[in-house]
């Protein structure tokens, strides 16, 4: 199944890539890889939600925020490489997770990206991973996301 494919069975739709909020590009291609800037779990340009997990925000709202965040860094690699389905593997993934200073399932919240790519790209999005955690990101996100992708020329 193709990843466009995976999106619509899924019923999801990739957004327009969030315009950068400093001096960097969303993503930048080197060859036939393809690396993210930091996502975060913007719907609309709005955040789906705000806080510290395991304070503010639950370890739900925090995995279901990844996956926004995921989602987000599918649409920035696949605008630079030329459409969802040039997108070959999902070769690494950095989850930050602001977390309250006793939170420690950040493992957990980076699920919710680390499982969407594995549903819209199969066997080419199982990856490797770091899942971090942090005292604070950008706009009081409570999650963001980066990616390096393999792509097809």
């Amino acid at each position: 199944m193709t990843a466009s494919a995976a999106l619509t069975e899924l019923g999801l739709e990739l957004p327009q890539t969030a315009a950068p909020i400093g001096s960097y590009q969303p993503a930048v291609r080197l060859g036939d890889l393809i690396y993210t800037s930091g996502q975060l779990p913007l719907v609309q340009g709005d955040l789906s939600t705000a806080g510290k997990v395991g304070a503010d925000v639950t370890i739900e709202a925090a995995t279901d925020a990844a996956r926004i965040a995921g989602l987000n860094a599918i649409a920035a690699v696949a605008q630079v490489a030329g459409g969802v389905d040039k997108i070959e593997r999902i070769v690494k993934v950095v989850v930050y997770v602001a977390s309250a200073t006793d939170f420690t399932a950040q493992p957990k919240v980076a699920n919710g990206a680390s499982d969407l790519f594995a549903a819209v790209f199969g066997d080419g999005g199982v990856h490797a991973r770091s899942a971090v955690g942090v005292s604070v990101l950008p706009l009081d996100a409570p999650v963001e996301v980066e990616i390096i992708a393999q792509v097809t020329s």
